[in-house]
């Protein structure tokens, strides 16, 4: 019986160790700019990308929304999820040319803090950016 209760207690410290893990809290400083730029922004969730903060809401996904900030809070970009058809037509012309057996499964306006946009296009669980006028930039892993 001993036993039992030791591995118990252990197999629940575990997990609620790992599961603390994947929350992320940002500092305070990005979460009040967050919250000014964004006041109707509902059921936020924080993720790190490149030792940044990065928050996502909105749509079936949760990840319809998103904008990126550093740790001192300035603002880097936002996204928003778009259709494939809103996409400039160049955008789908390359995607069929060079990835022949493939579709775009998600898109993306980005707009970064010098007002400047990108789209980024889905294909095979990689970006695939895109200037304003649907030139392509380059290829990042998600």
């Amino acid at each position: 019986m001993k036993k039992i209760l030791i591995t118990a207690m252990l197999v629940t410290g575990i997990s609620a160790a790992l599961f603390a893990q994947g929350r992320i809290n940002p500092p305070k400083v990005v979460k009040d700019a967050f919250s000014q730029k964004f006041p109707e922004a509902k059921n936020v969730t924080w993720e790190t990308e490149k030792g940044n903060y990065e928050a996502n809401w909105g749509g079936k996904s949760g990840e319809d929304n998103s904008v990126l900030y550093t740790p001192s809070g300035q603002f880097l970009e936002a996204g928003k999820a778009i259709t494939i058809k809103q996409l400039p037509a160049p955008v789908v012309s390359y995607v069929k040319s060079h990835y022949k057996s493939a579709s775009i499964t998600e898109a993306m306006q980005v707009i970064n803090a010098n007002g400047k946009i990108t789209y980024e296009a889905e294909v095979h669980g990689k970006d695939i950016v895109f200037d304003d006028k649907g030139n392509f930039i380059k290829t990042e892993k998600e």
